[in-house]
């Protein structure tokens, strides 16, 4: 079942749905298997696995220092691609892959998408890789049944919206705010315009990420959004408190 089908039928059943971020091999694959199995039975919805990279552009301080002390601790990306064909055969959520394109490009874009589709991974999150740039990504992933997500940003005009849209596939990601994961974001009356700017240039089901941290700011995308996204929330709560903190966290975000 494709990634946007399986996400509306679960819209049948639940007013927003949910996904959360971790970054694989932080702070260890057994933690990352615990902190899963807790989101799982806590209800999320749809969970995006990290590949971890040395520079990754768009994540904030929480994010950054678990993807360095990833690769400090010898996280490859053949791990990863285990890593998650062992979950999506384990849990019946879809999982996707979020990375940098330098990843998948060292790896070898085909034999990275024909993994992942052995894997049962049903998208890519790839922040730094405009379509434009990306052709042969986009028909690789689709040759292999993996939704490329695509990014729109407050910045983001209506026509390049229009455009991304007729790349992407599963749902589109909309960033929050300017800036980079992990500070709480605002949603106003500008926000609130961003997101129908969003919902007009696509027939995708919208995600919303970049700050979203407790059930209050999941209560404010009710109606305007179709997922809400943790990542740095979580991460910090393992950091702090350990994985078993996770599924009460989430428990308590609907």
């Amino acid at each position: 079942m494709q990634l946007e089908q399986q996400l509306r039928e679960r819209l049948k059943q639940k007013e927003i749905l949910l996904m959360t971020h971790i970054v694989l091999g932080y702070p260890s694959f057994e933690a990352n298997r615990e902190v899963i199995a807790q989101m799982v039975a806590a209800g999320v919805d749809c969970i995006e696995m990290q590949i971890p990279f040395s520079e990754p552009m768009a994540d904030g301080p929480v994010i950054l220092k678990a993807n360095q002390q990833a690769i400090t601790a010898g996280t490859r990306v053949s791990n990863c691609l285990a890593f998650g064909a062992e979950m999506a055969a384990t849990h019946d959520i879809p999982f996707l892959y979020m990375t940098y394109y330098n990843i998948i490009f060292k790896y070898g874009e085909q034999a990275f998408m024909e993994e992942a589709r052995q894997a049962g991974i049903k998208g890519l999150i790839v922040p730094d890789l405009p379509p434009e740039e990306g052709a042969d990504y986009l028909r690789l992933a689709k040759e292999n049944e993996i939704a490329p997500i695509l990014i729109y940003a407050p910045t983001s005009t209506d026509k390049r919206m229009s455009e991304l849209a007729g790349h992407g596939a599963g749902f589109i990601y909309c960033v929050a705010r300017r800036g980079v994961t992990g500070t709480k974001s605002e949603f106003g009356e500008e926000f609130n315009t961003y997101l129908a700017r969003c919902r007009a240039a696509t027939t995708l089901p919208l995600a919303v990420g970049f700050g979203i941290q407790d059930r209050e700011d999941v209560t404010a995308l009710k109606g305007k959004a179709d997922m809400a996204v943790i990542g740095s929330r979580t991460i910090k709560l393992v950091e702090e408190h350990g994985p078993a903190a996770v599924g009460p966290f989430i428990s308590s975000l609907r």
